[in-house]
């Protein structure tokens, strides 16, 4: 039996944070930051699907308080709809409010200033959604 890895996508207009499963599908951990440009954004998430043994997406959903759409989330929607066209696993949409709230609070509470948190708080923030996925699809 072959388990598979949840990867998270933490979808930005410059970086994209990503953030991996372990094999049972219990604890996420953040994975890499990649730079979110159009030639190269598909092979490299296509490569960590490849290497990581990824079976599903998760793809953070940015939604207003009201749990409604914004520009921000048509983007969101746009990539999911190349993305798809892309790969031939399954995607799924995953409510990322406060995520990245969050990943600058953890960053901050352990040291990191803002310049270096920087570099980080993408994979954090996704790593946070994908641990809020996992608890609540146990």
């Amino acid at each position: 039996m072959s388990l598979h890895r949840l990867m998270c996508i933490d979808y930005g207009e410059v970086r994209i944070g990503i953030a991996v499963s372990d094999p049972l599908q219990i604890i996420s951990s953040p994975f890499s930051v990649i730079s979110n440009h159009a030639e190269t954004v598909f092979k490299e998430l296509k490569n960590i699907i490849k290497t990581e043994n990824v079976g599903k997406i998760i793809l953070g959903l940015p939604l207003n308080l009201e749990g409604e759409d914004t520009d921000k989330t048509r983007q969101v929607r746009k990539f999911a709809e190349l993305l798809e066209t892309e790969i031939s696993i399954p995607l799924e949409f995953w409510d990322e409010s406060y995520s990245t709230v969050e990943a600058n609070q953890a960053l901050k509470q352990m040291g990191y200033d803002s310049k270096k948190s920087r570099t980080v708080v993408d994979k954090v923030a996704a790593s946070i959604i994908l641990q809020d996925y996992l608890d609540q699809n146990k």
